[in-house]
């Protein structure tokens, strides 16, 4: 079996896969397609043109969460998605969180402008920027540091998918300048650092950190 992960390595979706499969021991080759300029012909492959793909042989598999779940029916050990029901549903609930807030709350605002667009030399307001994550971010990080409490992970006491999606969109905020007041969010700045600093993230922020700095000073 062959796996091939289309899409851009500092995408925080791309990072899920990738964190996944690595966990998972599953070896693959990345395929890296810049979402402002897509290849000719991509939309046979996926008709709404997002990232990541999964091309497992000859087969092509869109969307970050379906992949996430794929791989979990393809290789269940390291289990990260659990089997009991209700906490299943919570994993998903989690993932979707992720995905759909906090994705556009503090990783597409952060990241994209202060990162991606200051790299293109692309023109942002600033101002406009910290008004979007002041709004959106707070009801999302109070949710978040009641739902973690004193634990280590979002569901149970178990590492699961729930923590990955969370985490790789509080690293692309990061990338972004954009920090989890622990102050204000104990439970979830707590939960943030720890993740930051274990064996399953820290080698990608590095990595990303690393890339994001050739690119702003290629681009000042």
């Amino acid at each position: 079996m062959s796996f091939t992960v289309i899409g851009a390595p500092l995408s925080p979706f791309v990072r899920k896969v990738h964190i996944t499969m690595q966990l998972k021991n599953i070896e693959f080759t990345m395929e890296p397609v810049s979402p402002f300029a897509l290849p000719e012909g991509y939309e046979k492959i996926n008709p709404v043109k997002r990232i990541p793909v999964l091309k497992h042989d000859d087969t092509y598999i869109c969307d970050s969460a379906v992949i996430c779940q794929y791989l979990e029916d393809l290789c269940p050990e390291p289990q990260l998605i659990p089997e009991a029901p209700l906490a299943k549903a919570r994993v998903a609930w989690f993932e979707k969180l992720a995905d759909t807030e906090l994705a556009p709350a503090i990783a597409a605002t952060a990241f994209r402008h202060r990162v991606i667009y200051r790299s293109m030399g692309k023109p942002f307001d600033e101002a406009e920027i910290d008004a979007v994550i002041e709004e959106k971010a707070p009801p999302l990080y109070d949710y978040f540091n009641e739902a973690i409490g004193s634990g280590d992970f979002l569901v149970g006491e178990q590492f699961s998918l729930a923590d990955i999606a969370v985490i790789t969109q509080f690293i692309n905020a990061s990338l972004g300048g954009e920090l989890v007041d622990d102050q204000r969010w104990p439970n979830l700045g707590r939960y943030v650092a720890m993740h930051f600093a274990s064996e399953t993230f820290a080698p990608s922020i590095a990595g990303a950190q690393k890339m994001v700095g050739k690119m702003l000073a290629a681009a000042s």
